[in-house]
């Protein structure tokens, strides 16, 4: 039986190859911590349902690997995307230094108006910390991204962090500014046709987030 919902998004989860990605993801889907965690090989997938401002959206979640010579093969999957999640580990100045690269790519190949939100990950290795905060608050503010930092594994803000992107989606339906009908928008309206959109303060004040 196909499941009832308003809108799908598209979104990716894209970042150096051990910035904790596969275990947001599973901390986002299962609500628990991915132990023994390899780095991805080409793609993995996950999906979850949320309610936003009274609509029903189900996230459909694409984990990109981020090696290198994976990178011919995931950058077939930025298609198509309205949303990405840009991941970095707090304690590793090299996987913050290559943002730029990987922000480029999702703009570049998914779309110019992909929302993408920069998510500072392994929040709980405080005392190793080599990015700092404001440095982080500063390239997002820089480069028009929201910005949180997130521990997969104690779970910190890693569901706030999806739900705020998809939240920024559904405002930008709302406003005209991506529309569902677009080929290559990453949004589809779902089996149950999608109730009229009410104003930004009554998704923002409805998000269950």
């Amino acid at each position: 039986m196909t499941d009832n919902y308003d809108f799908l998004f598209k979104f990716l989860v894209i970042g150096s190859a051990g910035t904790g990605k596969s275990c947001l993801l599973y901390q986002f889907i299962e609500n628990k911590f991915k132990k023994d965690s390899t780095h991805t090989i080409g793609v993995e997938f996950g999906s979850k349902f949320v309610n936003i401002g009274g609509q029903k959206v189900k996230l459909q979640i694409w984990d990109t690997a981020g090696q290198e010579r994976f990178r011919s093969v995931t950058r077939s999957y930025y298609r198509g995307a309205a949303g990405a999640l840009l991941v970095y580990d707090i304690s590793s100045r090299e996987t913050y230094n290559a943002l730029a690269k990987w922000l480029s790519d999702a703009r570049t190949l998914a779309s110019s108006n992909i929302v993408v939100v920069l998510v500072g990950n392994k929040k709980d290795l405080e005392s190793e910390r080599e990015v700092t905060f404001l440095e982080a608050s500063r390239f997002a503010q820089d480069n028009d991204l929201l910005f949180l930092e997130t521990s997969a594994l104690t779970g910190e803000n890693v569901e706030e962090t999806f739900l705020k992107c998809a939240r920024i989606i559904l405002s930008k339906i709302e406003t005209g500014e991506l529309d569902p009908e677009r080929m290559g928008s990453g949004i589809q309206y779902g089996s149950q046709r999608p109730r009229s959109l009410s104003t930004n303060n009554r998704i923002n004040s409805s998000c269950n987030c």
